[in-house]
């Protein structure tokens, strides 16, 4: 299939906006503005640099029922730039991208190039190089490999639990994907160093909107960040921003966990989402279980013996 093309500079990368009407968590009121400036700020950016903008999912922090007053502004901002934007977590109502959900509004106003399917999107061409561009949904498959035109620079946007440096325990586990360059992920609010394997590399830069009530958040400056063909890191823009003392409440921090495995939890969140959409068959049960288990953990075949009793499955490979 022949993909679209466009010509740019690069790409503008937008992590986790979180757009709400109601402040979450900690935050203060005036949080929407706030979101909207940022957005506003990124948006402004790549077009003066002639950059594509690309939002990494989680545009919404609640994925439905937002205020018509939340979803006019948003159309209204980005009807110039019609953002590229990835499907996340938040923006999906018991755990399916639906048609009443906020961003299928968007999408029906014609303001978003929705990202809500795994593959390749998009062919650019920039004074650096071209490159495919390649998206992977929340709860889609990342490539395992992709064929690609020699010379031509992959870069494939997600929006998953990854295993970087400050998350081993994460599901997916950062592996080298022959013929991805880069591979730029969302949904992971905490900035984590860049790894590369066998020539893929893998980049979290961190959402634009800080949420958490912490030191580590209070010592963070929201930022986009700028890929081209040939970069060899994330280029860091910081975006205007009030200070931590002004979008939080003056309190003492609460206790942090500290170095506390999540696995457990969020496995049962997702055994949570799955009984929200679950099938007579289990092939629901079965593909989530493939995608979140990890074969070196000890409690795994006893997890896939279980399945199998269950739904009377003969084999899972």
């Amino acid at each position: 299939m022949e993909l679209p093309r466009r010509a740019t500079t690069g790409l503008l990368i937008i992590p986790d906006p979180h757009a709400a009407a109601t402040p979450p968590g900690h935050r203060l009121e005036g949080y929407t503005d706030q979101v909207l400036d940022k957005l506003a700020h990124a948006l402004n950016l790549a077009a003066e640099n002639d950059l594509l903008p690309v939002i990494l999912g989680d545009l919404f922090h609640w994925p439905r029922e937002n205020p018509n007053t939340l979803l006019v502004r948003l159309i209204e901002l980005f009807r110039p730039h019609k953002p590229y934007t990835l499907v996340g977590n938040h923006d999906k109502y018991q755990a399916r991208f639906t048609a009443d959900t906020s961003l299928a509004v968007l999408d029906a106003a014609g303001v978003v190039e929705l990202l809500d399917k795994p593959g390749p999107f998009l062919r650019i061409e920039t004074p650096t190089g071209q490159a495919v561009l390649g998206a992977s949904p929340d709860a889609t498959p990342i490539p395992l490999s992709f064929d690609r035109a020699p010379g031509v620079r992959t870069v494939w946007l997600t929006h998953h639990n990854i295993s970087f440096p400050d998350f081993k325990d994460r599901f997916q586990h950062i592996r080298a994907i022959p013929g991805v360059d880069w591979v730029i992920n969302g949904h992971i609010h905490r900035p984590q160093p860049s790894v590369t394997v066998k020539g893929t590399t893998w980049a979290n830069p961190g959402n634009i909107t800080r949420l958490s009530f912490t030191r580590r958040s209070m010592e963070r400056v929201p930022a986009v960040s700028v890929w081209r063909p040939g970069c060899a890191e994330l280029e860091k823009w910081p975006l205007r921003h009030l200070p931590f003392n002004q979008v939080f409440p003056d309190a003492d921090f609460p206790p942090e966990e500290q170095n506390i495995p999540q696995t457990e939890s969020r496995f049962l969140q997702g055994l949570e989402r799955l009984a929200m959409r679950r099938t007579a068959e289990g092939a629901g049960l079965m593909e989530f279980l493939q995608a979140n288990l990890n074969p070196e953990n000890p409690e795994t075949a006893l997890i896939w013996e279980l399945y199998r009793e269950v739904t009377h499955a003969q084999n899972l490979e």
